[in-house]
């Protein structure tokens, strides 16, 4: 049995996936992660009839939250009561993805670093300054490390 070449097998052409839809994770506390997304991070929370047809039962018996970035990425919060991060240790990378990154505009970035420490977030890496922007790295309440970054403030 032979495979067909590589350059024969069909692939997506470049621009057909056109945005991302939604991100979902796994939630240990479903009112600390709502609290983090929520309140510290300044998500809206979809109520009502903005919660997606297909999980509005799961949000109204309480084990699933949605969120909505200002440029409309939906984030799906699922409550897993038993779930464990993949290792004890904060500072051990999760396995198959790294982290989720929000940009803020550069005059609130500093502000946005305030935030995070009256709130006692933990904070996995402070801030680091690049040709790219500067960014602060800290933990959700399960562990995914979540970076908020600005472009150089060129004011």
């Amino acid at each position: 049995m032979s495979l067909a070449p590589e350059s024969t097998k069909a692939v997506l052409s470049p621009g057909c996936l056109r945005r991302v839809h939604h991100i979902a994770f796994n939630v240990r506390d479903m009112q600390a992660s709502r609290h983090f997304y929520g309140t510290i991070l300044g998500l809206h929370e979809l109520t009502g009839e903005e919660v997606p047809t297909t999980l509005v039962k799961l949000v109204a018996e309480g084990k699933v939250a949605n969120f909505v970035t200002p440029d409309g990425t939906v984030i799906d919060l699922f409550w897993e009561p038993d779930l464990a991060p993949p290792d004890p240790d904060p500072e051990k990378a999760f396995t198959r993805a790294n982290h989720l990154a929000f940009d803020i505009d550069p005059k609130l970035f500093d502000q946005a670093v305030e935030v995070l420490r009256q709130h006692h977030i933990p904070i996995a890496q402070d801030i680091v300054t690049r040709p790219t922007g500067r960014g602060i790295y800290c933990y959700d309440p399960d562990g995914f490390i979540i970076e908020i970054r600005c472009d150089p403030d060129n004011a």
